[in-house]
């Protein structure tokens, strides 16, 4: 889908601490981070394996980078 990405400006994202590249993620502010924790490794990540972007739930109507993260990452199975 050819939806809008999401920005980390938007009030759910910086409540959930979401970044558009996981290096970025401020480790002091959210310590649960774990190393190589990304959006298309996380259980909400609507993508395809591959995609450069895809759906979250937690962000209705907009896309979120491959290579992101926010506060809500549960390891995919």
């Amino acid at each position: 889908m050819n939806l809008p990405m999401v920005e980390k400006s938007d009030p759910q994202a910086m409540a959930l601490g979401y970044v558009d590249d996981a290096t970025q993620v401020d480790k002091v502010k959210f310590s649960s981070y774990v190393s190589g924790s990304q959006c298309d490794n996380c259980v909400l990540y609507q993508g395809k394996a591959g995609d450069a972007v895809g759906g979250c739930p937690l962000f209705a109507g907009k896309n979120v980078t491959a290579k992101g993260w926010c506060s809500s990452w549960a390891k995919k199975a």
